[in-house]
């Protein structure tokens, strides 16, 4: 009866997500003030300066980056592309995998300009602000493909999707905790794409802190797993991982749009034993 209950929780996620709509998600969250590269509180920078620190320290490395969940955004591998020559995007749905492929295809129709992102991160790597053309070609070339993922399946990508000895690096942002109908089922599915990563390999995790739910268009109200600090120690812990950092943004009250009820946002560095 547990395997049935779990099984129609995840179904009934799966049901919320065919009404998501990208450009709704990104405006929501990708806009200021939320991406505000003028403020130094805003949530987006906090992120970018977290995985510019995570693969710029040296211990971060390898030949494949394969990145969970992409959803519709582009950001979470900007630094790592420098880093690792060939990266994968993934995501449950077609329809955010239409909108990357649209960016990297440079097709145009695509729902973000990304460039200011790209020119905040070379202002982190020290480079001038329009070296950003340069990154866009770089993440482009290293950008291998775009793939389907399911982290509720034991096999999250189909078996031939990735070397047999898995990847060197996983990325992960806003991903488990907002398909899994509970805190079981994130703990599984982070089970599940621990077996893509090597061992030694490091697992970079970005995610909600107490959040029970997101807008993922206009009236799309999807739940989401409420989680603390403390519950991610142990789920890594439980799942094989060693905790190498944990870094909290607490959001500032003008961040709380009406989009979510997110307090804080968790960034990790972990990895597999």
């Amino acid at each position: 009866m547990e395997e049935k209950g779990a099984e129609s929780g995840i179904a009934a996620m799966a049901a919320c997500y065919q009404r998501f709509d990208p450009a709704s998600y990104l405006k929501y969250n990708y806009t200021p003030p939320r991406a505000d590269f003028e403020r130094k509180d805003s949530i987006v920078p906090w992120k970018l300066a977290c995985l510019h620190r995570a693969f710029t320290e040296g211990d971060v490395s390898g030949e494949l980056l394969v990145d969970i969940g992409s959803g519709p955004t582009l950001y979470q591998v900007l630094s790592g592309c420098e880093v690792f020559n060939k990266v994968i995007l993934t995501d449950f749905l077609e329809i955010n995998r239409q909108e990357l492929r649209r960016w990297l295809r440079d097709e145009g129709g695509y729902n973000l300009d990304w460039t200011p992102y790209m020119e905040y991160v070379c202002k982190l790597e020290g480079r001038r602000p329009s070296a950003w053309s340069e990154k866009a070609a770089k993440l482009r070339k290293v950008v291998k493909d775009v793939l389907p993922i399911d982290v509720h399946c034991p096999q999250p990508m189909a078996p031939d999707a990735l070397p047999s000895g898995g990847a060197d690096c996983l990325v992960s942002s806003f991903c488990l905790e907002s398909v899994s109908p509970d805190l079981a089922a994130f703990n599984r599915a982070l089970g599940h794409i621990g077996s893509l990563l090597r061992p030694g390999g490091h697992l970079l995790l970005i995610g909600a802190l107490d959040e029970s739910y997101y807008l993922g268009g206009p009236g799309v109200k999807i739940p989401v797993v409420p989680l603390n600090e403390a519950q991610v120690c142990a789920s890594l812990k439980e799942r094989g991982y060693t905790l190498m950092r944990l870094e909290v943004y607490t959001l500032p009250q003008d961040m709380r749009v009406g989009v979510d009820d997110v307090t804080g946002v968790f960034f990790v560095k972990a990895k597999k034993v």
